[in-house]
């Protein structure tokens, strides 16, 4: 069931809305997907949903909506989406059961 596939904290449901508030064209939410990059293989990818695609699940919570790209779904099953901010950097993180491991930068992840 897609709201058990991904949970959000506080914090990464507030910038979801933030980022939808601001977006220069009409958006339902923020896509979650995998691509396969940097040094441990694959990486996270949040952008804009401006409509649902085909077979992708929706995770709908504290008043946002997260689709999760279907090419993702077995890697996020279990994660929690959680907004960082301090002063070097912001961005959105995930707790991943699922990692096996993870670059030393942070920027990609193994399973």
């Amino acid at each position: 069931m897609a709201a058990q596939t991904m949970t959000l904290t506080d914090a990464a449901a507030d910038r979801v809305k933030a980022l939808v508030a601001r977006s220069d064209k009409p958006v339902l939410g923020v896509r979650v997907g995998i691509s396969t990059k940097g040094c441990n293989g694959l990486s996270y990818v949040v952008e804009y949903a401006e409509e649902k695609k085909a077979l992708e699940d929706v995770v709908v919570t504290k008043g946002v909506k997260v689709f999760i790209d279907p090419t993702a779904m077995m890697y996020l099953v279990g994660s929690e989406m959680d907004y960082v901010e301090d002063k070097l950097s912001s961005g959105f993180v995930f707790a991943n059961p699922n990692e096996k491991s993870r670059c030393g930068c942070g920027e990609s992840f193994n399973i």
